[in-house]
């Protein structure tokens, strides 16, 4: 198991944390119409997986903004942002974030994305800071947790490794 801080306390995470180069395991998670998605509904796609603890605080909006911003016009790719936040919340955030194409999904009913990637934090039931870059085969390019829950990831390294993918 994974220990990071979250507001300078210590948390554990639940699961087992993807590597890079090896092929990420399915999730279900839920969109902003109730609707269940899995990781395979995006087969075929390079994808940016940005995972935040709660959309409605200003790291996670900023998290979610700049990598929708830098990488959701790659051909080829889609921007996955997720939350434990409840769909409606982030339906709200999404109207009036200005932002047409962000594709924020949550993770709220069975936590099967935190558990999956090893990013739930135990007690908080909330999901780690990360990020994740897989290829059109769901292959680990790029894994990041982020050590401290309320810093900002390597934006640069995640956004390279995304945009250097075919």
């Amino acid at each position: 198991m994974v220990q990071i801080t979250f507001g300078g306390d210590p948390v554990t995470l639940s699961g087992n944390p993807v590597e890079e180069g090896q092929t990420a395991p399915d999730f279900t998670v839920v969109n902003n119409d109730l609707e269940e998605v899995t990781l395979k509904d995006y087969d075929g796609k390079k994808k940016l997986i940005s995972a935040v603890p709660s959309i409605d605080t200003g790291v996670c909006d900023k998290q979610t903004r700049k990598f929708n911003e830098e990488a959701s016009s790659e051909e080829g790719g889609v921007v996955l942002t997720i939350s434990e936040d409840l769909p409606f919340a982030q339906k709200r955030w999404c109207a009036a974030s200005g932002l047409d194409n962000v594709i924020l999904l949550s993770d709220y009913q069975k936590h099967s994305f935190g558990k999956n990637f090893g990013v739930l934090m135990e007690g908080l039931e909330l999901l780690a800071r990360s990020v994740f870059v897989l290829d059109k085969d769901n292959k680990v390019v790029y894994s990041e947790i982020v050590s401290e829950g309320t810093d900002f990831p390597d934006f640069e390294s995640a956004l390279k490794a995304y945009k250097e993918l075919d």
